[in-house]
């Protein structure tokens, strides 16, 4: 028999209604309860643990971490490990966390959008074919995961899609790892291995997301530096276009040694360094190419490849070699 864990952070899937909106009531307990009577056990044992209870968009860094000491911990005590989390920032969650995990035990995030006490709740099932995948033998070795509405998709990549709907989340560019549903697993495609790159133990240094918008200067690019950003990621248009303003600031910038990534504010494809004044002057000067990360994966990207390299082109090749191992597509430049 399979011996998983069950980590609960809260999120939507352990809130219940109240006069003044959601809050988080519900422990891993009881969620585990909910999920079992959708299929049952599956014929394993599961341990529930309450590593904190918020709603995600409250986390910080070092909450993210916490929470991956603690799969860490459970990876060396079960066979697979489920991380129960708010959709605000599982994606960021769930890429940080596959960003220091070292273990071929699977680990799968899941919540829900709809409350715990809704008539019609998501949170069960979803939670009931997280525990199912990571129960597989055939997710040994796939590393982090995001399991919603019957779907496996890699951390890497994932993004969520919808504000409400139940099939919130999808790695555009990527193929869905797995399906799961009463009838068990099916598996579809093989998940990426990602390399470690960030201990849980360390806390990164700060790096900003600067968004482009139409007529955007180079404000947000000077405030974040004068705050302690040590790195930048521009949100970018297109396949990675920044306003003339934002582009002569952060040629500035990597010229000083301050290292910038190039990311784009589209929801799918990869960037490229394609226009004089813009991205391709961003590429000649030394900026790393995203690939097809959202701007908040790559910040965290950034950051992590800071806690081992402090030059620009230190932290432009290991994220280069990273984005290259995870088959990030990075196109020119």
């Amino acid at each position: 028999m399979r011996t998983l864990t069950l980590l609960s952070t809260g999120g939507t899937i352990a809130t219940t209604a109240g006069e003044q909106g959601l809050s988080v009531a519900v422990g891993a307990d009881d969620l585990l309860a909910a999920a079992e009577r959708v299929w049952g056990s599956g014929g394993v044992r599961v341990q529930a643990r309450d590593v904190h209870r918020m709603v995600s968009f409250a986390e910080s860094i070092g909450d993210v971490l916490a929470l991956a000491r603690a799969v860490r911990t459970a990876a060396r005590e079960s066979d697979g490990v489920v991380v129960t989390h708010g959709t605000d920032t599982m994606e960021e969650a769930a890429f940080l966390v596959a960003l220091t995990h070292d273990s071929p035990v699977p680990v799968a995030f899941t919540g829900a959008q709809r409350p715990f006490d809704d008539p019609a709740p998501d949170g069960p099932r979803n939670l009931a074919s997280a525990l199912r995948w990571v129960g597989d033998p055939r997710a040994t070795g796939t590393g982090v995961g995001v399991v919603f509405d019957g779907k496996v998709v890699p951390a890497v990549g994932a993004r969520k899609v919808h504000t409400l709907g139940l099939d919130a989340f999808r790695a555009p560019g990527r193929a869905s790892v797995a399906s799961v549903d009463a009838d068990g697993v099916r598996v579809h495609a093989t998940a990426p291995e990602v390399p470690v790159l960030l201990s849980p133990d360390v806390e990164p240094p700060r790096v900003d997301v600067v968004p482009q918008y139409l007529g955007a200067d180079a404000t947000g690019v000077r405030t974040s530096v004068a705050a302690g950003a040590r790195g930048l990621v521009l949100s970018g248009f297109g396949a990675g276009n920044t306003t003339p303003d934002t582009t002569r600031a952060c040629v500035e910038l990597l010229g000083s040694g301050v290292p910038v990534g190039l990311a784009s504010r589209v929801g799918a494809g990869p960037v490229s360094g394609l226009y004089a004044d813009g991205g391709a002057e961003l590429v000649r000067a030394g900026a790393v190419v995203m690939g097809d990360l959202s701007p908040w994966q790559a910040r965290l990207l950034l950051a992590a490849a800071l806690t081992h390299a402090d030059s620009r082109d230190g932290v432009g090749e290991l994220c280069g070699r990273w984005l290259a191992s995870v088959g990030a597509v990075s196109g020119r430049g």
